[in-house]
């Protein structure tokens, strides 16, 4: 079953209307030939299209980066790269199904992949957690980043998920300091390490697997401290502004971007990456093997030194100076 969101209605008619022509042309009874109409309602779709697509606002952005039918970490996993072998545990506690990771090739390269995983209906989205790990989820990637740079791997990470799981168990196996723990083991890797958002970057769950040489996001993903709705229900005490708090957050890939967060913008195809999974693969995994093969080129020391640089850059603030009394 397809799902539109409120602003993609008018361009779901229109499809419609295609659509019918297409199946019924005697029931239209139009004058000119069915293939003339049908090319006519064509550009016009292809019009709209870009008219809605090329004036999306924050909030907008932020509804695509959640559509139903985007594609995930296992989708991205079987169109962009090949020979996925999936491992699984962190030798620890248990297997966090929110996080899969692996080995993998990318144009013919081996590399480790690892990734945030939703679920496409309930039964899976149990399974998945909804995409936000548990501690373990996030020691599981730590364990395989660890055996990625002892061959020599580099490792790409794809990161798409509301943020970690805040639940009492998730807090009794301290997630804060998995968390913490990643965030400083990937700054001292010395193989090349990619990180791609492809959907909803959230809080420290999608930090936790953040930290990289190059930081990408798709076009229409965004990636922020905390989600639209949390914050219009702690600023204006009313999840109902949550479009006023997109806006007011810049979370989205251009803001970032301007902001020096991420390092490229991914573009997706018309429409979003929903509506052709395959060219938004392609597109992915073009642009993860153009910024690996820069990354590459460098020698261990200055990939450490420049992702240090990189991070230690982030949240320039100022202070007035104060006068002496």
């Amino acid at each position: 079953m397809k799902h539109h969101l409120e602003f993609e209605k008018p361009i779901a008619d229109l499809q419609q209307r295609i659509d019918g022509l297409r199946r019924h042309p005697e029931a239209h009874g139009i004058g000119v030939s069915v293939e003339s109409e049908v090319h006519s309602l064509e550009v016009k779709l292809e019009s709209l299209k870009r008219q809605v697509y090329s004036n999306l606002n924050a909030w907008q952005r932020v509804q695509v980066a959640r559509h139903p039918h985007r594609p995930y970490t296992l989708d991205y996993l079987r169109l962009a790269f090949t020979e996925f072998e999936e491992l699984h545990g962190d030798r620890m506690f248990a297997d966090d199904r929110a996080i899969v990771g692996g080995f993998a090739r990318l144009a013919g390269e081996r590399v480790m992949v690892i990734g945030t995983q939703k679920g496409r209906d309930t039964k899976e989205n149990i399974l998945r957690n909804f995409g936000s790990a548990h501690p373990e989820g996030y020691r599981k990637a730590l364990r395989l980043m660890k055996l990625a740079a002892k061959f020599n791997l580099p490792i790409i990470t794809l990161i798409d998920t509301a943020g970690a799981y805040p639940g009492v168990g998730s807090e009794e196996r301290h997630i804060g300091e998995a968390i913490a723990v990643n965030l400083r083991e990937m700054m001292l890797l010395d193989t090349p390490i990619l990180a791609a958002v492809i959907g909803e970057g959230g809080s420290g769950g999608a930090l936790g697997l953040g930290v990289a040489d190059r930081v990408l996001i798709l076009e229409n993903a965004y990636y922020s401290v905390i989600s639209p709705e949390g914050c219009a229900a702690i600023l204006w005490k009313d999840r109902a502004a949550s479009s006023k708090a997109a806006e007011a957050l810049k979370i989205t890939a251009s803001d970032l971007q301007r902001f020096g967060l991420v390092d490229g913008i991914i573009s997706e195809p018309l429409g979003g990456a929903h509506a052709d999974p395959e060219t938004a693969a392609a597109t992915l995994r073009a642009s993860l093997n153009e910024h690996l093969s820069e990354v590459r080129a460098l020698t261990p020391e200055q990939r450490l030194a420049s992702r240090y640089a990189k991070f230690r850059s982030f949240g320039h603030f100022s202070e007035p100076k104060r006068i002496a009394a």
